[in-house]
């Protein structure tokens, strides 16, 4: 697929309504289907493409919605006008792009920082490499998640991808100076 070209393919919209007696339950769907990558039209109207999985996710999410006392429409899109879907091409896309960046920035503002702080202070302990070894897991998890929910090919990923990666050298490079430090196994 060229960079002009638009995938030719089904997508999911659902309608729902949550009672607004509580806004958690409201801010739970709706977390439930940011997570899954839902692109929302409208407050309470979201559409999704039409991948392997997604229709049985979407399918517990209105379970969900259900057992909130609300209500779900779920539709299948089949003929979506080309201008429509380049919108929501486009939009997917942007979604992604968006989430690729944050963790671009989460890995130069704080991650690199963070080992950049630490090796200032002298503060080479095996805790503090496990607590962030703890925060590259986090961002790989992250970057996984944004992975799973690109269906569209977004651009940025490489990037965010190189800098996860940058982390983990940074990381690998402050333990190996940890175990210099304090000392390995053998040693104590």
């Amino acid at each position: 697929m060229t960079s002009g070209e638009v995938p030719d393919e089904r997508f999911l919209l659902l309608v729902y309504r949550v009672p607004s007696s509580t806004s958690r339950a409201r801010v739970a769907v709706w977390r439930e289907l940011k997570r899954l990558g839902a692109l929302y039209i409208q407050q309470a109207v979201c559409v999704l493409p039409d991948r392997p999985g997604v229709r049985e996710r979407l399918d517990k999410i209105r379970t969900r919605i259900a057992e909130l006392e609300g209500e779900s429409m779920h539709f299948v899109l089949d003929d979506v006008a080309d201008q429509e879907r380049q919108m929501l091409v486009r939009s997917f896309k942007d979604n992604s792009a968006k989430e690729y960046a944050e963790i671009v920035e989460e890995c130069e503002t704080k991650f690199f920082k963070e080992i950049e702080f630490e090796r200032f202070r002298g503060n080479y302990t095996f805790e503090e490499a496990e607590e962030i070894r703890q925060d590259l897991e986090k961002l790989k998890r992250w970057l996984r998640k944004v992975e799973q929910r690109d269906w569209m090919g977004a651009p940025g990923r490489d990037t965010a991808t190189a800098k996860v990666a940058e982390c983990e050298q940074l990381l690998e490079a402050f333990e190996a100076d940890v175990y210099d430090r304090v000392g390995g196994p053998e040693q104590g």
